[in-house]
């Protein structure tokens, strides 16, 4: 795996709980890991990852 270049998401909280992304746009992955577990990573392409956002923003909003 190449060096992540981690990147806070901007729905996260200062402090913990925070979930970190790595693009990789010649590779078509992401890379996710949460604060507490820097060492568990999770790899998406682009399209399940917007499909996971638009439904939580969905839900959130009822």
């Amino acid at each position: 795996m190449p060096d992540n270049q981690w990147q806070k998401s901007s729905y996260s909280p200062d402090g913990s709980n925070c979930v970190y992304l790595a693009a990789h746009p010649s590779e078509g992955v992401i890379h996710l890991r949460e604060s507490d577990t820097p060492t568990t990573i999770l790899t998406t392409t682009p399209a399940p990852l917007r499909s996971l956002i638009q439904t939580l923003k969905g839900a959130k909003a009822k």
